[in-house]
């Protein structure tokens, strides 16, 4: 009897045991998906977020990656290195095309492990075109075949029927020779589209993913603030204040708060362009020369000169350059209406910051933080003050040229060299010289 009931307290011992093993370890093995969303324009933007949301997959450990997309196309650059990333990702990524992957849409759907597409969806059309909307030269066409055939065969997926996506197939049945375009239940029927959902719970369910834990991956604050940054018409106002500041510095050095508000706007200005990929090193290095030129030119360089104007040129050149996605001044991918973004606002930054100065200028001037640097006591000449150069006495007295004056040279009075200068034509070395007026650094004279 004590035998049984001792196996019975074993057996109930065992069975609180399971019931309390079993869930942990079901929730040990439950799922996680990290959701990511394209529903714009791939540009450099796009390509960030894909990076920003694969890396942020591996911190949290995601077994498997859910790309939301609805897209017309965009940089095939940008494409091409969001096709790259999603290949080599370690887990399975699927995409879910709600609706359009269109040109640099379907490569990138293309290098997912599955493609799930929604009612009335379509995949296809990825003849590359220019910034006219034009089909692109051939070069360009010839690297879209052959990256939308690897990328297919690389996920088992008919090469041929890829390369037709972009320039039109000889086979009339499916586009009558035209680029190719699937429907969704065209892309089902040969191979495309592994199937088809009206939302992510759907396509999860035929993943069989129904209960695992989903992450959406959302952009952190900070790079919402990037995102705000690269606005063309915040980028308006920034170069204003970068030009506005450099002007007000340089025209009364010293005072240090126009000279840090530029270089804080330059900064909010340069670094969300270089983070997405746009504003390649050495179009920042082109920036810092202009300035560079434009500062030799007006501290260094008496007048204004071949220094000043292209130190504006490049200046100009670059900050145009860093706000659109060309390759090495290559726009044949760069939208038109993108190149007069940037040059409106370019444009807007400086003229702006000129009209800033001149309504301006006198009241900044006047604050009370540049009269502190300023010496606004006057000694009058009646008062009893005198300069040390003043050359008031030698009007009148006469010299002899000891360097030639085309205009201006130098005279000998009184066995003294002045600095001088000739009040018309030319004087030769050693006529007679008569002083006419002075000037603080030099005399005029005439010839005798």
């Amino acid at each position: 009897m004590k035998s049984n009931a001792k196996y019975m307290y074993r057996h109930l011992i065992y069975l609180l045991l399971c019931c309390l093993v079993l869930p942990l370890s079901a929730n040990a093995q439950q799922q996680k998906v990290l959701v990511m969303e394209i529903k714009s324009e791939i540009d450099p933007r796009t390509n960030r977020y894909t990076e920003l949301a694969l890396d942020h997959a591996t911190e949290i450990n995601a077994d498997h990656v859910l790309l939301v997309l609805d897209t017309f196309g965009g940089a095939l650059n940008d494409a091409d290195e969001i096709r790259t990333r999603l290949l080599e990702y370690p887990k399975p990524v699927y995409v879910f095309i709600n609706k359009n992957a269109a040109s640099a849409g379907a490569l990138i759907s293309l290098a997912c492990d599955s493609i799930y597409m929604a009612p009335g969806a379509n995949i296809g059309a990825a003849t590359v075109v220019g910034a006219d909307g034009e089909a692109a030269p051939g070069k360009y066409q010839s690297y879209m075949r052959s990256i939308m055939r690897s990328t297919a065969e690389a996920q088992n997926r008919n090469p041929h029927l890829a390369e037709a996506m972009v320039e039109a197939s000889v086979d009339s049945t499916l586009s009558a020779g035209q680029v190719l375009t699937f429907t969704t239940s065209e892309a089902i029927k040969y191979g495309f589209c592994e199937g088809t959902a009206t939302n992510v719970t759907q396509v999860l369910e035929q993943l069989n993913l129904q209960d695992a834990e989903l992450v959406t991956y959302q952009l952190s604050a900070a790079n919402k603030i990037i995102s705000f940054f690269l606005n063309p018409f915040v980028s308006g106002i920034l170069l204003l204040l970068i030009m506005g500041g450099l002007y007000f510095e340089l025209q009364t050095p010293g005072v240090g708060f126009p000279l840090a508000a530029a270089v804080i706007a330059g900064i909010l200005y340069l670094t969300p362009y270089y983070l997405n990929g746009l504003a390649e090193n050495w179009e920042i290095l082109l920036f810092i020369l202009g300035l560079v030129l434009i500062g030799l030119e007006v501290l260094v360089i008496p007048g204004f000169g071949i220094a000043g104007i292209s130190g504006i040129i490049l200046s100009f050149l670059s900050l145009v350059l860093i706000m659109v996605n060309n390759q090495s001044f290559d726009f044949t991918f760069v939208p038109s209406d993108n190149l007069k973004q940037s040059l409106i606002s370019v444009l807007i930054g400086m003229v702006g910051a000129v009209l800033l100065a001149a309504l301006t200028w006198n009241r900044f001037a006047a604050s009370r933080s540049v009269q502190r640097l300023v010496l606004n006591n006057t000694f009058q000449g009646d008062e009893g003050y005198r300069s040390s150069a003043d050359s008031s006495h030698l009007v009148g007295r006469t010299g002899i040229a000891h360097t030639p004056m085309n205009p201006t040279g130098r005279v000998i009075i009184d066995d003294i060299l002045y600095d001088a200068q000739a009040r018309e034509g030319f004087i030769e070395k050693g006529e007679q010289v008569q002083v006419i007026d002075h000037s603080t650094f030099s005399l005029r004279v005439k010839k005798v």
